[in-house]
């Protein structure tokens, strides 16, 4: 076993019960003792780790347990070549959790030539230029502050260098249109919740490995992105704690509740932000009395719990009266297709805005449940403006936070989710010429849609040979569905398939509850955030029991056995 003083002394201070562990960090220490600290191929540098520590609070704050911990697997090396051993770190804490403090001690650290190493430059990036300039700004600070710092670092607004080293800390927003080439040593991502995908993060890791010892690091709390980056990040952390990836793949520090209900009971807090485990500092003695009184304030106003849970807690939580399902019951939609050749359906669309999206879709029954077959169409105007379609590096290029990797979905892996059709409207005749491409393979008994555009569409689709219902007041549907929506999506009786169009799609539904009880499906945003796969598939919900349950070669098959 390899030894580190301040490892031992943060694994000790859980296993003697004077600090709380979730159940990630009680994995990790389990991952580290049966995968990393048995090892006799790895060192821990205690002399870098010691400056780091005596370096951070000579010019900064008292580290706390947790952030001494932190800095040790910084440092920790392979005997043979004297390469770190973790190249990427998460660190995921409540807000208020020292994140940023504790990166602005690190990065500072790693370009002075206590550090040692020659143009380890760094780049701080976050999605907007307040929120990357966070540490650096601080950095920036506490060297104006010391006349000893001054003669060790040039500094400025934007950027510090070391003098000896000729290391240069800056930060980067992640719309900057001039990434590539970077010869980092160091990456740091702040607020990584909002990353949709990992393309902005492989431009700026593109230039690590040209200095040696490259680090790589993904800080923040949870947020409200699902099926993004950090979702994937996560997934990848668990497999790693779990044994089920490469034991180095990433370094995971997660500190979360493990339920809602924990959150009643102050003492659970911990277990999300580890400043507030006891004995508390000065500051945490503050952040704990904030962190009550907003939690107290939920008592009158109910609204904020779900950025209480999702920020103080790092719990993302779900508002049932704002989201049609919880998270996890949206990707439960992601089963297998079943074989639906021939089978009996129910067609349905959503064509509410001719000059931005429309949905078609087909619902069928399949032994107990409602698989969905759906297509997309967006006009190339309307995803460029709000999504930056044509620009190279998607949306953050144009500035703009990536609401939808529209290229991503019209190229899916599966199957095509989406078209992009470059016309001043979406030409009603193809979304007809849709349903009739399906017919081929489908028995489809009606299409429905809602009264907004069927009046041009009915013609065509009844021209096709098809039956068309209009239903005259959608919103009234949905008060008479919203509870076979949520037994199905709590039962995990819809089949969407690998589709992630049709996750965001139901992701972005407000549930809007009237005085009356009733409940409406609307958009948590009104421009950006569409709904309409999820509308069309509310339409093809309300005729679905008139649909059987086998395919007509079955029902055909049947008949030919009859004696009459």
């Amino acid at each position: 076993m390899i030894k580190q003083k301040y490892v031992d002394e943060y694994i000790e201070l859980y296993r003697s019960g004077k600090i709380k562990f979730n159940e990630e960090r009680e994995l990790l220490i389990d991952y580290l003792k049966k995968y990393v600290l048995n090892r006799d191929d790895l060192y821990f540098d205690d002399g870098m780790i010691e400056n780091c520590i005596k370096f951070g609070e000579k010019w900064y704050f008292p580290l706390q347990p947790f952030q001494k911990f932190l800095i040790a697997f910084i440092f920790l090396f392979y005997k043979k070549n004297k390469r770190v051993f973790y190249r990427k770190f998460l660190w995921m804490l409540g807000r208020g959790g020292g994140k940023n403090g504790l990166i602005s001690v690190i990065i500072h650290f790693l370009i002075s030539e206590l550090h040692g190493i020659e143009d380890y430059n760094i780049s701080v990036v976050a999605n907007s230029e307040d929120q990357a300039k966070t540490s650096p700004d601080e950095v920036h600070k506490t060297v104006k502050r010391h006349e000893v710092l001054l003669k060790a670092f040039k500094t400025t607004l934007t950027q510090t260098l070391s003098k000896v080293t000729g290391s240069i800390l800056k930060f980067r927003t992640s719309n900057g249109e001039t990434k590539d080439g970077l010869r980092d040593g160091a990456v740091v991502f702040d607020e990584i919740h909002q990353y949709e995908s990992n393309k902005d993060v492989r431009v700026h890791i593109s230039g690590l490995g040209k200095k040696p010892n490259p680090r790589e690091f993904y800080i923040g709390t949870d947020g409200y992105v699902r099926d993004g980056f950090l979702d994937k990040l996560k997934d990848k952390a668990m497999k790693v704690l779990k044994g089920e990836a490469r034991v180095n793949a990433v370094f995971p520090f997660i500190c979360k509740l493990n339920n809602e209900s924990e959150v009643e009971n102050p003492d659970n807090w911990e277990l999300a932000n580890p400043m507030l485990s006891k004995p508390l500092s000065e500051y945490a003695q503050g952040l704990f009395d904030t962190i009550l009184e907003e939690f107290e304030d939920l008592e009158d106003d109910p609204s904020n719990r779900e950025e209480f849970m999702t920020k103080r807690m790092n719990l993302p939580v779900t508002d049932l009266e704002r989201s049609v399902a919880k998270w996890e019951e949206i990707e439960a939609t992601n089963q297998p297709m079943p074989e639906l050749l021939h089978k009996e359906c129910i067609g349905c669309l959503d064509f509410a805005s001719i000059r931005d999206f429309a949905a078609c879709g087909l619902v069928f029954k399949h032994e107990g449940k409602y698989p969905f077959i759906t297509h997309s169409y967006a006009r190339k105007e309307f995803v460029d403006k709000y999504y930056s379609y044509s620009k190279k590096q998607d949306a953050e290029m144009a500035g703009k936070r990536k609401f939808a990797p529209i290229r991503e979905w019209e190229d899916w892996k599966e199957g095509s989710l989406l078209t992009v059709v470059d016309e001043e409207t979406i030409n009603p005749q193809t979304i007809v010429d849709w349903f009739i491409e399906m017919r081929k393979y489908y028995e489809i008994k009606k299409v429905i849609g809602d009264n907004f555009r069927m009046e041009v569409l009915k013609p065509l689709f009844e021209k096709a040979g098809f039956e068309v219902e209009v239903i005259r007041n959608p919103k009234a549907i949905h008060s008479l569905l919203a509870p076979r929506v949520e037994i199905g999506f709590a039962n995990q009786l819809f089949i969407f398939g690998n589709n992630p169009l049709m996750r965001w799609y139901t992701n972005n539904v407000l549930v809007k509850i009237k005085k009356d009880g009733n409940k409406e499906y609307e958009k948590k945003e009104p421009i950006r955030r569409k709904t309409d796969g999820f509308q069309a598939f509310v339409c093809g919900l309300y005729r679905i029991d008139e649909v059987s349950d086998y395919a007509i070669e079955d029902s055909l098959d049947a008949l030919d056995e009859l004696v009459f």
